[in-house]
C-alpha cells in the first residue's frame, strides 16, 4: 500500500476500535467528514478500510456461529 492507504487504514482501525470502547456509531462519519475537508482521496481510503474491516468482522462473527452450530453449541 502507499502512504495515504497505511495512513487511513491505521486511522480506521484506531478509528472503530474508539467506536467501539465509546458506543459512538458516529464517530467514524465525523472523522470522514474531517478527512474529507482537506483531502478527498485520503476520506475515500478512510471509508474504505472502515468497510473492509467491518464487513470482515461481520463475516468472522457468522463463521463463529456457524462453527459452533455444527459443533452443536447453538
Amino acid at each position: 500500500m502507499g502512504v495515504t492507504e497505511d495512513l487511513a487504514d491505521a486511522l480506521a482501525r484506531d478509528a472503530i476500535e474508539a467506536a467501539d470502547e465509546l458506543g459512538d456509531d458516529r464517530l467514524v462519519n465525523e472523522l470522514a467528514e474531517a478527512l474529507g475537508a482537506t483531502s478527498s482521496t485520503t476520506q475515500e481510503a478512510f471509508m474504505t478500510s472502515v468497510r473492509v474491516r467491518l464487513a470482515e468482522r461481520r463475516a468472522r462473527r457468522l463463521l463463529e456461529q456457524k462453527r459452533a452450530a455444527g459443533r452443536g453449541g447453538g
